[in-house]
């Protein structure tokens, strides 16, 4: 009886290695894609935490518009939860580093990556058409670091765990006033550089 041999359609060799073609290509986009995510996340992480533990108290608390800056660009470059994923990487950092603060470090690097993202998402700040509206950056900033600072600073006064550690450290109401004040200035000031660093250098940067 004679074998009947099964005939391919004479594109299909063809196909099928250019469909493995697109899928290693593909693959290998999105797995620079992640690591280009990660490495700017940890770089900006690791700013962050040079400013708040290697620095000496108030002035690292004073410096927070470095801090505010990182996140803006964070969820700017980032998109999605960038803000909450290089405040993360930070906290970590930092809680590693002074390990007494950690869970208080965690909690507010948590919170204030989790505000920005929200607020950049609340003004609808879109940056897939390339510029960013300064006053809604700025504005999305002041707001989320004026709710961290000032969530900080209650959590310190009334909180007795808090109070207890922070005994350690000499109150002084003005330098507390002048901490939040320019903690809110500095959200601004960190929201319009963001604003301006993203439309002239940034806009067009594909990770």
């Amino acid at each position: 009886m004679p074998q009947t041999r099964t005939q391919f359609p004479p594109n299909l060799k063809a196909d099928i290695f250019q469909s493995i073609r697109y899928t290693k290509a593909n693959s290998g986009e999105k797995l620079s894609h992640q690591t280009n995510r990660i490495a700017i996340a940890t770089l900006f992480g690791v700013i962050i935490f040079i400013t708040k533990a290697l620095l000496p108290s108030p002035i690292n608390k004073m410096l927070i518009g470095i801090h505010a800056l990182m996140l803006a660009l964070g969820t700017l470059l980032l998109k999605k939860q960038g803000a909450t994923f290089v405040s993360l990487i930070g906290g970590v950092l930092t809680a590693l580093w002074n390990v007494a603060f950690a869970p208080f470090t965690l909690f507010f690097a948590l919170l204030y990556g989790l505000l920005v993202d929200a607020f950049f998402l609340l003004f609808r700040i879109d940056v897939a058409h390339g510029e960013v509206k300064a006053t809604k950056v700025v504005t999305a900033m002041t707001m989320s670091t004026s709710l961290v600072g000032f969530a900080s600073y209650y959590v310190t006064v009334h909180l007795p765990s808090a109070r207890a550690l922070m005994a350690l450290i000499p109150r002084s109401l003005p330098l507390e006033v002048l901490i939040l004040v320019m903690g809110t200035i500095s959200g601004a000031v960190a929201g319009y550089f963001a604003s301006l660093i993203w439309n002239n250098h940034l806009k067009n940067l594909r990770l």
